[in-house]
């Protein structure tokens, strides 16, 4: 792997362009399935596009919480390479490989299973309902590559390689389109046909990235087998990032919980919002993605200066970023509704809801920046404890949306559940603030991730 020289500002600036521009075009295209499946879908109906809200909600959190089998491993393998040992830095995304291989199958079958009750939580319409369960149902079948590319992806970032996850999601996303073009409209399968577009395109996704995975670590004479023992401490490793991720997904599933308190309309809206919203934090993720594998490497050997340096660059790139990005999300507010839906209500309240996603993605750009280098810090413990408190801060305010109830418009129920989870990243904003003034986190070696 590529390992350019870093001394002086404008050498961190060439590392993380080398590893953020790439990841920025393969994080993007997660994002798309779903703006993909949202566009078809939607133009079936409200309906349907509100069942999609909650299956979509369900499915990533599904996959979701297991997200750190890519930031984990970023940081583990990041930090052999910076300590020189590219054979164990291989190794240990194979042992999270294997990790992901276990855990996607249990969650397969465990989300199939119960598709139709996990649907029912979010208190929808039975007709949004039956089309949210034929969603999830359908999609479980693609979890376990989920989170193989989850796991692999993440080996790749720390070996400082974000090209080849591009050309996977690159790939993975234009099979989607075609695929559920065929499925939906061609054979006329309705909202399952989106379903197995994307359990197809992510499998496929999968089975390449572990190809490539593999190639390296027969290269490299890295150990293939299963070890349990080194499996089980891959897990232990995760733990406080799993705790953390579910944190943040309890708190993406509180605001749709009130969301379909609201009714079918401001649920179709938000679900679009959301979709963007997300498209939007994986574009600007990108950075973070650097942040992970360069803070990794650099404490790997040793070099704190490289990475308050490069914590510094990233911050304002980030903050930039997210400016520029809500500013065109809020000029074309009116434009990209029609993107998605044919009802005039729906179009109305995403309009009005993505000027608050626009007008808050510079707070959103400063918060994953913060967030990224943190992890490639191994500070997974804090990180639990903080997202926590987040989640709990931000009860009052979205539990006050459910509250007061629909007030009779769909574009003031959407603004304000906006709004309220505006507040959230401003509190996570705030406590990822205070501890990237401290020094606690900056733990050198191979040992702390």
């Amino acid at each position: 792997m590529p390992d350019a020289d870093v001394a002086g500002p404008s050498g961190h600036r060439r590392e993380i362009a080398r590893l953020a521009v790439p990841a920025f075009l393969a994080l993007i295209a997660e994002p798309l399935f779903l703006l993909a499946d949202s566009a078809i879908i939607g133009h079936l109906g409200t309906v349907p596009l509100a069942g999609l809200g909650i299956a979509s909600a369900a499915l990533v959190t599904a996959a979701g919480v297991f997200v750190f089998l890519a930031y984990g491993t970023t940081s583990v393998v990041a930090r052999h390479l910076g300590a020189g040992d590219q054979r164990s830095a291989v190794a240990a995304g194979i042992d999270g490989l294997w990790l992901a291989v276990g855990l996607g199958a249990v969650v397969a079958v465990l989300t199939a299973v119960f598709a139709e009750p996990i649907c029912a939580l979010f208190g929808s319409s039975p007709d949004a309902l039956a089309q949210a369960t034929t969603y999830l149902r359908v999609s479980a079948a693609g979890l376990p590559g989920m989170l193989v590319v989850l796991a692999v992806t993440g080996v790749l970032r720390g070996l400082q390689d974000t090209r080849t996850p591009l050309v996977a999601s690159g790939v993975g996303f234009g099979a989607n389109i075609v695929l559920n073009l065929v499925f939906v409209y061609g054979f006329g399968w309705g909202i399952a046909g989106s379903a197995w577009g994307t359990v197809i395109a992510q499998t496929g996704m999968a089975t390449g990235l572990v190809v490539v995975l593999l190639g390296a670590a027969r290269r490299l004479e890295a150990r293939l087998r299963p070890h349990p023992g080194r499996i089980l401490g891959a897990a232990r490793t995760g733990i406080p990032l799993l705790v953390r991720t579910i944190a943040l997904r309890a708190t993406m599933l509180v605001t749709t919980w009130v969301a379909a308190s609201l009714g079918d309309v401001p649920l179709a809206a938000h679900q679009v919002a959301l979709t963007i919203w997300s498209f939007l934090a994986f574009a600007l993720d990108a950075l973070a993605i650097a942040g992970q594998a360069l803070t990794g490497k650099a404490l790997g050997a040793g070099d704190r200066a490289a990475v308050r340096d490069t914590l510094a660059i990233m911050v304002r790139w980030g903050v930039v970023g997210g400016l520029v990005v809500g500013l065109v999300l809020a000029a074309v507010h009116q434009l990209v509704p029609a993107l998605f839906t044919s009802d005039p209500q729906v179009r109305e309240a995403l309009g009005a809801a993505l000027v608050v996603v626009g007008l808050g993605q510079a707070l959103s750009g400063y918060v994953f920046v913060l967030d990224g280098v943190l992890i490639g810090a191994g500070d997974g413990r804090w990180l639990a404890w903080a997202s926590v408190a987040g989640f709990v801060a931000y009860l009052p305010f979205i539990l006050w949306v459910r509250h007061a109830g629909s007030s009779g418009s769909a574009v003031r129920d959407v603004v304000a559940l906006w709004l309220a989870f505006t507040a959230f990243m401003a509190i996570r904003g705030a406590l990822l603030w205070w501890r990237s003034r401290q020094d606690a986190w900056l733990v050198i070696g191979t040992g702390r991730a």
